[in-house]
């Protein structure tokens, strides 16, 4: 019997209709119902904290209250909704809106304009509370703090340093480097110092000059992850005084918000996280079908490169990928694409060595997963000629990369794994 399968690429929908038999799981993430009363959903979580006291015992009348929030490019965490509530929270601790400053967690990130705060943060947060921004590059702007047991020196924003009480914020999601996202994050890099924030993320690279990346460091890991552990230390010494993240449904609507202490309630978050996203498989296939779930999870590779990983996570060693990537606007963002200029992989890990960036990081691990397994990738004809620069084979039509599926191969009975929202959901193996 065949069985139609429907995938988001780009604004559409492409259907593919496969044997029934040979596809052995459909990946997706736990359905799970979302928050509706926000406010309410604040004042629980600040009121019955995860191994801390109330927040309103943690925060006292007169602290200068530094609030770490993420900046643009993790627009998805929706803090317009639901800072106005934790500032109400803060205010009923007796600190008026005046003690209170948010610090933009850019890391190395360009600055925010002031319409973009307001995107992120919302007009009313603005209107109410000082917002500094934290620029990696702008050494005048970070103290020194100390030196990590894996010597990384460490410098931290100075409003960070020097306020009171610091409260993290942010989104917790699995994360390709770190584990997961959130927690500490909002510390290194969010507010920490470019020298920092190079020497943390060079944990993200083979020991061995030539080898890669580290194998430790990788999504959904943080036991012996050289980086989380190094980014743990370093949290550690500003030493937070409360935390408040989020956990979303697979539709992107708020599924819980954790509080409490600045790592255990994170890690709470952490296994929320898994137990949404993280899907046991039964075991690795042949082939693997993955969307991203359409735009603007597949508007560029950059943004695609959730999809391939996780993809790959689900495929045999000697199997082939095929994942529907639209890429409207394939050259963005240049910090990534500029990275595939270079010869060959090793010339690209020697340049990320000298100058670590994230983009550059996704670059080469992309260029290596597409050495040990086969992607195909559905998009845009105008797309071809950077996709196999990239070092994958572009296919127009979903029947096409069949067809180049079944050739890789080398025979018809291979067994399928079908993701349709693979920029999220993390497949589990049986090992796992």
């Amino acid at each position: 019997m065949q069985k139609k399968y429907t995938l988001g690429f780009g604004a559409i929908e492409l259907t593919v209709t496969l044997p029934e038999k040979q596809v052995i799981q459909v990946v997706e993430g736990k359905s799970v119902k979302a928050i509706t009363d926000i406010p309410a959903a604040i004042k629980a979580a600040v009121t019955n904290p995860i191994d801390s006291p109330p927040l309103q015992q943690v925060i006292t009348s007169g602290d200068k209250v530094a609030i770490i929030a993420s900046d643009i490019t993790r627009q998805w965490i929706k803090y317009h909704e639901f800072l106005p509530a934790l500032l109400n929270e803060l205010n009923a601790a007796g600190i008026p809106d005046s003690d209170i400053t948010l610090v933009v967690s850019l890391g190395a990130h360009r600055r925010h304009t002031d319409e973009e705060n307001i995107l992120v943060y919302g007009a009313e947060a603005v209107d109410r509370i000082q917002i500094i921004q934290s620029y990696a590059p702008d050494a005048e702007d970070f103290v020194f703090v100390g030196t990590t047991s894996r010597g990384v020196q460490v410098y931290i924003n100075k409003h960070v340093a020097h306020a009171d009480k610091v409260i993290l914020t942010g989104g917790i999601v699995y994360h390709p480097m770190a584990g997961f996202a959130g927690g500490r994050k909002a510390i290194l890099p969010g507010v920490s110092g470019y020298a920092t924030i190079q020497g943390n993320h060079s944990f993200c690279l083979h020991d061995v000059v030539g080898q890669g990346i580290s194998p430790h460091c990788s999504s959904g890991k943080i036991e012996g992850n050289n980086m989380h552990e190094d980014m743990t230390e370093i949290a550690a010494m500003l030493n937070p005084s409360f935390l408040v993240n989020t956990v979303y449904t697979p539709e992107g609507k708020f599924a819980r918000f954790v509080a409490g202490h600045w790592y255990n309630a994170w890690l709470e978050g952490c296994k929320t996280v898994k137990e949404i996203f993280g899907v046991p498989i039964k075991a690795k296939t042949d082939l693997v079908i993955a969307s991203a779930g359409g735009f603007p999870k597949d508007m560029n590779l950059y943004q695609g490169s959730k999809t391939t990983d996780n993809a790959v996570m689900a495929a045999k060693d000697d199997g082939v990928i095929i994942v529907l990537l639209e890429c409207r606007d394939i050259m963005e963002p240049p910090d990534f694409s500029g990275w595939f200029n270079y010869e060959s992989l090793y010339e690209r890990e020697l340049a990320l060595r000298k100058a670590f960036t994230v983009p550059g990081f996704i670059a080469l691990k992309t260029g290596l997963m597409c050495k040990k397994v086969p992607h195909i990738i559905v998009t845009l004809p105008e797309n071809k000629a950077f996709v196999e620069k990239a070092g994958m084979i572009a296919a127009t039509t979903l029947e096409e990369a069949l067809a180049i599926a079944e050739q890789k191969l080398g025979r018809k009975d291979y067994t399928i794994t079908v993701m349709p929202h693979a920029a999220n959901t993390v497949p589990l193996p049986p090992e796992n």
